[in-house]
């Protein structure tokens, strides 16, 4: 396992576009009491010089601890960046089919082109805490991903928890992946050098589809790329993170939530449906080679590095980023800081080497 660690001891715009790209936006509320004595514990402290003022525009504009009840305003406080206009490459709207008890699954398929050379490609799944968010906040990044690969891109709008859990957003995006390779001599697509993509639950949700596609044994991605993935139910219901971890972009509160939605029993139980949960699925042998990146101050710090360390011992390439003073989705929020250029340039360098390109 490679790890890359910017001085690392072991192992804004509030509700705006760009944060919302990554699937937040606000710090996420807690109980008065926990808020409290995280508050007491100066959340910006151990928080990069770069990364600070959009974590104090995070930190003034807290929202509501996410319920059912809070749930519908969440939704609709997203705001989705424009599209980028030509030369970026364009934007087709498609339904992937019906098939197999999953309903036609809407997908936005962005740099699609003939050409004499199949061309890589990207699954790309948003994120959203498994129960926000939609495609459409994150067609401009889907646009630059394209661009900066030469790659064909397809980002799936999959249902949303509560109303669909699992395993309805997974079958969604498996179906995506499907459509991909059937259709990949229109879409100009080589199937040798397909790579699945998320960020925070699409993360998780990546994780959830390369391993089906495993199990299926019929698709084989070159890459799996995950940023700050959300992989374990666990944080934040059966094992707490101090109290300077998760205070900044997605909460324990927020966790147990999500989990919760999408498993539709509560997070942290002792059983959880088969395929449902990445850190608890036994055999990660044969996945793809994989990148994981997290910041120090994530709340999701300790299941990446974990799930990074049994990725290695199960025989996968991998490589891990964590990156001191940064907190759920900084690149997106602060992407000319320092640590997330080079946060990017990881990621970035291992799906070049991936495609070839």
């Amino acid at each position: 396992m490679q790890i890359s660690r910017r001085m690392m001891g072991f192992g804004i715009i509030g509700m705006g576009a760009t944060a919302m790209a990554a699937g937040v936006g606000f710090a996420l509320g807690e109980p008065a009491s926990t808020a409290s004595a995280r508050e007491t514990a100066d959340p910006l402290k151990l928080v990069d010089p770069e990364l600070r003022i959009a974590a104090r525009e995070m930190l003034k504009q807290p929202m509501p601890a996410p319920s059912i009840a809070t749930l519908p305003a969440m939704r609709t406080g997203w705001v989705p960046p424009p599209v980028l206009m030509a030369p970026a490459p364009g934007v087709l709207m498609q339904i992937v089919p019906a098939s197999s008890g999953v309903p036609p699954v809407p997908i936005e398929v962005i740099g699609a082109k003939l050409s004499s050379r199949p061309r890589p490609a990207i699954l790309h799944i948003h994120g959203g805490g498994m129960v926000s968010g939609r495609a459409r906040n994150s067609t401009a990044f889907s646009q630059m991903l394209a661009a900066e690969f030469d790659a064909v891109v397809v980002n799936v709008d999959y249902r949303l928890s509560p109303e669909t859990p699992f395993p309805g957003p997974v079958l969604d995006n498996y179906a995506a992946l499907e459509w991909m390779v059937k259709n990949a001599s229109q879409l100009g697509i080589d199937t040798t050098r397909i790579a699945i993509m998320g960020e925070s639950a699409g993360g998780g949700l990546a994780a959830m589809v390369a391993l089906m596609a495993r199990d299926k044994g019929q698709i084989k991605p070159c890459r799996l790329v995950m940023l700050y993935p959300m992989l374990d139910d666990r944080t934040g219901s059966t094992r707490s993170a101090p109290p300077h971890i998760g205070t900044i972009g997605w909460s324990a509160e927020a966790n147990r939530f999500g989990w919760t939605s999408f498993l539709g029993t509560p997070a942290g139980s002792s059983a959880v449906p088969d395929g449902s949960v990445p850190a608890r699925v036994g055999n990660l042998a044969g996945l793809p080679p994989t990148f994981i990146g997290v910041g120090t101050l994530d709340l999701f710090i300790d299941e990446d590095v974990e799930f990074a360390r049994r990725l290695d011992a199960a025989g996968v390439p991998t490589d891990l980023h964590v990156t001191q003073g940064a907190y759920h989705a900084f690149d997106f929020l602060a992407p000319e800081a320092r640590v997330s250029r080079e946060f990017a340039k990881a990621w970035k360098s291992g799906l070049h080497a991936a495609f070839g390109t």
